[in-house]
């Protein structure tokens, strides 16, 4: 009976050996199946609340609409992954499939999202619409009313295709004659035929690198251009409005918008003043990796998935976008004029300080002098955008 009872638990173990062995290789074959079509770097391991695909009727193309009726309608508390696409390859006159596969883009690896909004696009309306950007959105946050602030955690950001574009002309952006700071005779760049250029991207070492010449690779840090709720009442005159009601989605303003600000990547967290029921809130212009200031016109213009969380404060709202990061508080200035942003982020500075950490005005002015570091975020979109970085570690808890 013991012989037999021993044999037995042999047995057992053997076979539970043996099960746990097959556990093993399957889960390392499906692993190694889930790379192959989603390298580490695009992988998606963060589960939502949410799904917000980029079909044709969740997006608007040039714009951030005030009135558009909400695609999805969420709790404050719930998080979202979001699909977005890239206004290069979706938005020209040819056929994606002919328009990228003359920059050696295979059929495989366009986006059905991007075929099925290129076809989406006669009909849609243009007058005012200048950008170039397609949104995804809007999101209605229940219970958000204007003078609410709403809370934008950024918690996942993947790219969703091996490659990007980037606009780099002989006057292009900050060196375009439409620049501010353009003076004539300035000279342009010493670059001749097209400006937009593909750039690859690789995994290596479990990241994602941009390819840029020979021997040279970027570390992505993949982030949304634009987070944005519907402003206001877009009024002719202001930044990016032509046609009363329709704001353009290329300058940034108080309502978020095209920031540019490469610091909200995954981790970060923006926060916006509400003017308008339920927030709207829309998000594009995806970027794969970006440098301050965007000074080419684009950064690396990739189509990425995004996991958000959304929190509604009541009563809250800011006078300017703000943000934080693991490390920083960022506050904000948006002008048309650079002198203007940058003095508009050094008050907001002085505000945070005195609200938030109970600091002199004097103290506060110092404190901005000594330690929080200025950057133009970006100079290319009508608007300029310089975002203050003000170190947590200046604070004893």
């Amino acid at each position: 009976m013991v012989r037999e009872f021993i044999q037995t638990l042999g047995r057992r173990a053997a076979w539970a050996r043996w099960r746990y062995r097959r556990a093993v290789i399957v889960a390392f074959i499906v692993a190694v199946s889930l790379c192959a079509i989603f390298p580490p770097a695009m992988a998606q391991i963060m589960t939502a609340d949410h799904h917000l695909r980029a079909q044709p009727e969740n997006l608007s193309w040039g714009w951030i609409p005030t009135d558009k009726p909400p695609v999805l309608i969420i709790q404050s508390g719930d998080t979202v992954r979001i699909d977005t696409i890239s206004h290069h390859g979706s938005t020209q006159d040819e056929d994606p499939v002919v328009f990228l596969g003359g920059f050696g883009v295979q059929p495989e690896e366009i986006l059905q999202d991007v075929r099925d909004f290129w076809a989406s696009k006669p009909g849609r309306p243009r007058e005012g619409r200048t950008g170039a950007h397609v949104l995804t959105g809007p999101i209605a946050i229940m219970g958000a009313e204007p003078g609410d602030m709403l809370e934008i955690q950024i918690l996942e950001v993947s790219s969703r295709v091996p490659y990007g574009f980037n606009s780099a002309g002989a006057r292009s952006g900050a060196l375009g004659d439409s620049y501010p700071g353009w003076r004539a005779g300035d000279p342009g760049a010493d670059i001749s035929g097209t400006s937009r250029t593909i750039v690859r991207t690789a995994i290596s070492d479990g990241r994602e690198f941009a390819l840029v010449g020979d021997g040279v690779r970027v570390p992505l840090a993949p982030f949304m251009g634009i987070m944005a709720i519907a402003p206001q009442a877009p009024t002719v005159g202001q930044p990016g409005v032509t046609v009363a009601g329709v704001q353009s989605s290329r300058p940034p303003g108080v309502y978020g918008g095209n920031l540019d600000i490469k610091l909200l990547t995954a981790g970060a967290t923006l926060y916006l003043p509400i003017f308008r029921e339920g927030a709207l809130f829309y998000v594009g212009d995806p970027h794969g990796v970006q440098g301050d200031g965007e000074v080419s016109g684009t950064a690396l213009e990739q189509s990425l998935t995004g996991v958000f969380r959304f929190v509604l404060h009541k009563a809250a709202a800011p006078a300017a976008p703000r943000a934080e990061t693991a490390t920083h508080y960022i506050a904000v200035g948006i002008d048309i004029d650079l002198d203007r942003a940058l003095r508009k982020a050094v008050m907001e500075v002085v505000d945070f300080l005195v609200e938030e950490k109970a600091l002199a005005p004097r103290e506060a002015f110092t404190l901005a002098s000594l330690a929080v570091d200025f950057t133009i975020a970006e100079a290319v979109n009508e608007t300029q955008v310089v975002a203050a970085s003000i170190p947590k570690t200046l604070f004893v808890e």
